[in-house]
C-alpha cells in the first residue's frame, strides 16, 4: 500500500521557520521526483518545490524562491521542505507527492498532474 506521510506543520509568526517532512512507503515503481504543493480553500493546488530523485535537482515556485529548500534523504524515502522567512501568504495545507518515472513531458515539474501519489497534508499557518 502506497503511503506518504507528512508532518511538521504548525502555527508560526511571520518571519519564522518550519521544516516539513514526508516519509514514503509501499511505492514499488521507480520515482522520477518528489514534490511539495500547497492549497488554500477555494483555490487549486499550487506547486511549491520539486526534487528529482536521481539528480537531486530542485525546482521552486517563484513565490518561495530563496526562502524554501527541498531535500531528499540518501535512500530517497524522506523528503524535507525547509521554509524560512515565512509570510502570512504561505498559510495553506501542504501536501507531498510522488511521481512515477519517466516524468511526463506534458506537464511541468511543478504541476500536480506530474504526480501520482499524495499524502494527506499538513497545515501551515503563518500569522502577522
Amino acid at each position: 500500500q502506497v503511503r506518504l506521510l507528512e508532518s511538521g506543520g504548525a502555527s508560526v509568526q511571520a518571519g519564522g521557520s518550519l521544516r516539513l517532512s514526508c516519509t514514503v512507503s509501499g511505492i514499488t515503481y521507480e520515482r522520477c521526483c518528489m514534490g511539495w504543493f500547497r492549497q488554500v480553500p477555494g483555490k487549486s493546488r499550487q506547486g511549491v518545490a520539486t526534487i528529482l530523485v536521481r539528480s537531486r535537482t530542485a525546482y521552486y515556485a517563484d513565490s518561495v524562491k530563496g526562502r524554501v529548500t527541498i531535500s531528499l534523504t540518501d535512500d530517497a524515502q524522506t523528503s524535507y521542505l525547509q521554509m524560512d522567512s515565512l509570510k502570512p501568504e504561505d498559510t495553506a495545507m501542504y501536501y507531498c507527492a510522488s511521481g512515477r518515472s519517466p516524468m511526463s513531458s506534458e506537464f511541468s515539474v511543478l504541476d500536480p498532474r506530474t504526480f501520482q501519489n499524495w499524502g494527506q497534508g499538513t497545515q501551515v499557518t503563518v500569522s502577522s
